[in-house]
């Protein structure tokens, strides 16, 4: 029986998430769902995003035997509380606070982020918890999710946030917001080696195969 895997996010950003679910099991059936008449999520409160996003996973876990959750605002505002609310295993996308913190060696790390996701609970547990004595920058990218979804963002709409990062001693940028890897390039060049670049897709990936083999 063919696994299908459901995977959601407000808008285009899931879909690189989608595609490389859709490359590490290939004998599965992924199901992309978005939300785009609503974006952006990141700049909506926590009940706001419940309203809107539990209809979707409830009719989508209809169709899957897991959902992944390709939103990091979604995952850190909502995910504990749609666990208890959706009978299908939930596999979400947060910020590589512990990975970032890990591998920096300059002792600062910049994550890019929506303003939601920065103002949420989780993410602040994980900076206490894993970023202690590392200093965390949080460019402003408020308008980036907005700007790649209408694809109106260039190297001009990053140059100047991605710069003052690595200017200021970053030397591992965490991309959290899916919609954020479709510019991963432009980043990487405008960090021109200063600045390790990373996001969750590969990890998501890993969580994915051991929820499979649960079920």
């Amino acid at each position: 029986m063919k696994i299908k895997i459901g995977v959601f996010d407000s808008g285009v950003g899931g879909e690189s998430v989608a595609n490389a679910i859709t490359k590490a099991f290939p004998g599965s059936e992924v199901l992309y769902v978005s939300d785009s008449k609503n974006i952006p999520y990141g700049n909506k409160s926590p009940e706001k995003l419940h309203e809107l996003v539990l209809p979707i996973l409830n009719k989508l876990s209809k169709q899957c035997d897991v959902i992944v959750i390709a939103c990091n605002t979604v995952t850190t505002t909502l995910i504990s509380r749609l666990r208890t609310e959706l009978t299908v295993p939930l596999v979400g996308i947060e910020p590589m606070v512990k990975p970032a913190a890990a591998l920096t060696k300059s002792g600062v790390i910049a994550v890019c982020a929506t303003p939601t996701t920065l103002s949420s609970n989780r993410y602040h547990e994980l900076k206490k918890t894993y970023a202690e004595g590392v200093t965390v920058i949080e460019p402003d990218c408020s308008d980036w999710s907005y700007l790649i979804e209408s694809k109106q963002i260039d190297r001009s709409h990053v140059q100047d946030r991605i710069e003052k990062a690595c200017q200021a001693g970053a030397d591992v940028i965490v991309l959290a917001c899916t919609h954020y890897h479709w510019i991963e390039d432009i980043i990487k060049e405008v960090a021109d080696d200063r600045a390790m670049v990373i996001q969750p897709e590969e990890a998501v990936v890993q969580r994915l195969k051991h929820v499979l083999t649960d079920l």
